[in-house]
């Protein structure tokens, strides 16, 4: 993937929400503690949008790690092993590179040098980076959420990575789970000690 690039623009304005069909809306529960939104555009990636839903309604993102994530640039994920080097069982996509601008939030499938490698693995962009259009099949955006994607911890792989708690799509209905309840530590600390008596 190139080196990043970031520069400053104004996201895409999301669209009506009369518009949105929930067959096309990807839900990321993240660790950071919420719900993003994604929009997919099956009419510029059909291919691309049909392997996330595949995949998604498998459960093969519940759990997966961001496992590499560059300031200013985005965080990717969708490797089962969190190393950069997996993908899914399935055969790899034909590219469908497409017109859609990579703007802040903007969706993309991570592939190698060979353009017809993208499989499981997607990235969210921080900032817009327009070097990636065309030479990266961009499928969809963030719609709601996008401080959740801010909140994802950096590295290569981050020394404490975050991750997809669950993956859905709009049409299952499939609630968020308790973000509060993931956030409390398995073990209670003890209270401390009471303060000594005085005098």
């Amino acid at each position: 993937m190139p080196s990043a690039y970031a520069q400053q623009a104004p996201a895409a304005p999301a669209p009506a929400a009369a518009t949105v069909d929930p067959e096309n809306i990807l839900h990321l529960d993240l660790s950071t503690g919420g719900r993003v939104s994604i929009l997919m555009n099956p009419t510029v990636a059909p291919g691309h949008v049909e392997r996330i839903k595949t995949l998604t309604r498998r459960g093969f993102y519940n759990g997966i790690i961001f496992h590499r994530v560059i300031e200013g640039f985005m965080a990717q994920t969708g490797d089962p092993t969190g190393t950069g080097t997996g993908d899914s069982d399935l055969p790899d996509l034909k590219a469908e590179f497409n017109a859609m601008p990579h703007l802040r939030g903007t969706v993309s499938m991570a592939r190698t040098n060979d353009p017809d490698s993208a499989n499981s693995q997607f990235f969210i962009l921080f900032q817009p980076n327009f070097g990636l259009d065309k030479k990266y099949t961009g499928f969809g955006r963030v719609i709601a959420g996008m401080p959740y994607v801010d909140a994802i911890a950096r590295g290569e792989p981050p020394a404490n990575p975050d991750k997809i708690v669950q993956a859905s799509i709009g049409a299952d209905n499939v609630p968020p789970p308790d973000f509060a309840a993931l956030a409390r530590p398995d073990v209670t600390a003890p209270p401390p000690p009471p303060p000594p008596p005085t005098n």
